[in-house]
């Protein structure tokens, strides 16, 4: 390898592993002198990990690699930069592409090989692989990841449904693997869910490309914070509708509490921000999917900052709150969407506006807003 050349790095992800699969061939097959790195569970003890290497003619290696904290993830995690550097070292490598096991999400794999990759690694492109067709029954799935035998560690507590969500939202190009079996609503779907990613198709000249067009891993996460993600847009199409929701009034938190399981079943996917009158310096962050909802704190509004704070904020968050800031109540808000086939747009602006302050709550002022019932501290282990 050239002095100074980096070895480019792709990443592809996603539960769809017939999908996943096909992308990384077709990377391997249009890029020659590339290779793919692939860890898995393997062994009848459970404490081990597979690691291959395969060009476009087929395996060229494979070892077995014990667990890190009986963890699939931190295994990959302590494996795969070295790995990387070896074949960075060796100088024949045109493009290294890891392809994620089944519930391995990009986001961890992409900030540890661009924080690793110095002089010898960059990350190229981070891919999720897609069949339209199974975008909804994947997303619509609450099983827990153990019930599948997918969890990374004895510890995964996540779901099918919110981890494919993370895998298809943060990539920033999608690699569509039409089976056949997608329609239009389908299509629309998929659409409406990452409408700023890139949609390439396998078996186009568009799939190396992306592969190898460059990201930004610092950029990404910034877009990806509660505070300001580039959340869809208002749509419909094909019978899926997007609805956007935005209030500045905070929610009484026991009311909204009440509506959880109506609101987390209205939609395939919904994810936003909030705030609750009995914590207006809290940050919410709301994140559902298959009717599964996580709830979290992700850190205070920057209204409730002192003025001397603000340097150590992003620009982009900033930026983001100078977009929405209410003389009141400065970038505290609600903005929540929803995405889903047949929404009930109306239906649940009525049940999302029934959750605010009324008039006379709102107009009692932050000391009787912050003795209301406290329905949310069991949800955010603060009880």
């Amino acid at each position: 390898m050239e002095q100074g050349h980096r070895l480019p790095v792709a990443i592809v992800a996603g539960l769809h592993a017939r999908a996943r699969k096909r992308v990384v061939d077709e990377l391997l097959r249009s890029l020659p002198g590339s290779v793919a790195l692939h860890h898995e569970p393997a062994g009848a003890s459970g404490r081990t990990v597979l690691r291959t290497l395969r060009d476009g003619s087929g395996p060229l290696a494979a070892a077995e690699i014990p667990l890190v904290d009986d963890c699939v993830c931190c295994a990959l995690g302590a494996d795969l930069g070295p790995e990387l550097e070896r074949l960075a070292a060796d100088g024949t490598t045109r493009l290294a592409v890891v392809e994620l096991w089944d519930s391995i999400e990009p986001r961890a794999v992409a900030e540890s090989v661009a924080a690793y990759g110095g002089d010898r690694l960059r990350v190229t492109g981070v891919l999720t692989a897609v069949d339209p067709a199974l975008v909804l029954p994947y997303l619509g799935n609450g099983d827990d990841l153990a019930e599948c035998g997918l969890a990374s560690a004895p510890t995964d507590q996540r779901t099918v449904g919110d981890t494919w969500a993370r895998q298809l939202e943060y990539a920033p190009v999608l690699a569509v693997v039409d089976g056949g079996g997608a329609d239009d609503e389908d299509r629309a779907l998929l659409a409406q869910l990452h409408p700023t990613a890139r949609r390439v198709a396998v078996g186009t000249p568009e799939l190396a490309a992306a592969a190898l067009a460059g990201f930004d891993a610092e950029a990404t996460a910034a877009a990806q914070h509660p505070a300001c993600a580039l959340l869809p847009q208002n749509a419909d199409e094909a019978g899926v509708a997007t609805y956007v929701w935005h209030r500045h009034r905070p929610f009484h938190p026991e009311r909204l509490y009440d509506a959880l399981e109506d609101l987390c079943c209205a939609a395939a996917r919904s994810r936003g921000r909030f705030w609750l009158a009995d914590r207006p310096d809290t940050l919410l962050a709301w994140d559902a999917a298959g009717g599964a909802l996580c709830v979290e704190a992700t850190g205070p509004w920057l209204a409730s900052l002192p003025d001397a704070a603000w340097e150590t904020v992003p620009p982009v968050r900033r930026a983001a709150a100078a977009l929405d800031w209410h003389p009141d109540h400065g970038d505290r808000c609600q903005h929540l969407v929803f995405t889903s086939p047949g929404l009930d747009r109306d239906g649940l602006e009525r049940l999302l506006d029934s959750c605010l302050l009324t008039d006379a709550e709102y107009a009692s002022g932050r000391d009787a807003w912050r003795r209301l019932p406290a329905a949310f501290d069991l949800l955010l282990d603060t009880a």
